[in-house]
Order: C-alpha cells, then structure tokens, then sequence
C-alpha cells in the first residue's frame, strides 16, 4: 500500500453507502450468517445516525479517499452504563492482513475507557479467526453466554475484558 493515503477518522454522513457494501461484502465472501447477525441490522445502512449517541462513535479507515473498513462502539443495551461493546468491525479483503484491524481495535478500546465504561464486550461468528486471535491476544476472555440484549443469536462467541 505503499504510495496511498490512509486514514483513520470518524464516521460522516457519506461514508454510510460505503461502509454499508463493506458490511454487506465480508458476509457474503465468508458466507456468515445473515440473520441474527450486523447483516440484516437496521443501523447497517445508516451507520451515521445509528453512533451519533455521546457515548458511542463509529470509526472509518479510509484508503484513498474510498472507506475501506470500519468499527465502532456503543453503551451495550441492557448495561448501557457500565459496559461498551465494540461493533461492526469489518475490514474488505484489500485491507485485511495490513494492521488496520488492530490499530482500530485498540482506538476503540481507548475510546470506551476515555468515555468511562468498566469492561469491554463483543460478540463474533467462530469463522473469523484472525479477529479472535487480536481480541485474545489483548487479553479478552471467552464468555459462556452473551452479555446484554444485541438481538445478535448467530453469533456465538461473546467475550469481554475489564478496562
């Protein structure tokens, strides 16, 4: 990626058509399933709107000018004021495998524990690998259930950490 221009940023309104087809395009090329998953989410297509909330933010990597990825966090519901769950993390398969996954992992454990919450949280599906690997290796736990009510029942890894 050498001679391109990268940055990572917040999201703004005309990044919701590109961060949407990047959702929408991991999904289909890991075939996950789209029930019970961010897929068929109604913030999916207004992820804007959906982190305009004090508590929550919604980052963006853009390559070039084109958002190529993204992840954000929010207050987890049903414990909104203790807890944040780090979500919609998803990068396109030109992005993956460059650092951009845990860099933006870390920016948003920051974030939670600047905004003042006491643990982490996340839900994922067992085929992504690669992200389970980064979220053990900085120190978050298996859960045996899901913590809160994300209404996300295809998932089936929950995990958490204390900040």
């Amino acid at each position: 990626m050498s001679n391109t221009t990268i940055e990572i940023r917040e999201i703004q309104p005309q990044d919701n058509p590109e961060i949407e087809a990047v959702i929408r395009e991991v999904f289909i090329e890991y075939n996950l399933p789209l029930v019970g998953t961010a897929y068929e989410d109604a913030e999916t297509p207004k992820m804007f709107q959906a982190y305009a909330d004090p508590k929550s933010v919604y980052y963006v990597v853009v390559v070039d000018g084109k958002v190529e990825g993204g992840g954000g966090l929010k207050p987890l519901r049903g414990m909104e004021n203790e807890v944040f769950e780090i979500q919609k993390m998803y990068f396109s398969n030109r992005l993956r495998g460059k650092g951009f996954g845990k860099k933006l992992f870390l920016k948003c454990l920051e974030k939670g524990k600047s905004l003042g919450f006491k643990k982490a949280y996340l839900e994922t599906i067992p085929v992504l690998k690669e992200a389970i690997h980064i979220y053990e290796a900085n120190g978050f736990k298996h859960l045996e259930g899901p913590l809160g009510s994300t209404g996300h029942f295809s998932c089936g890894i929950w995990m958490s950490k204390n900040i």
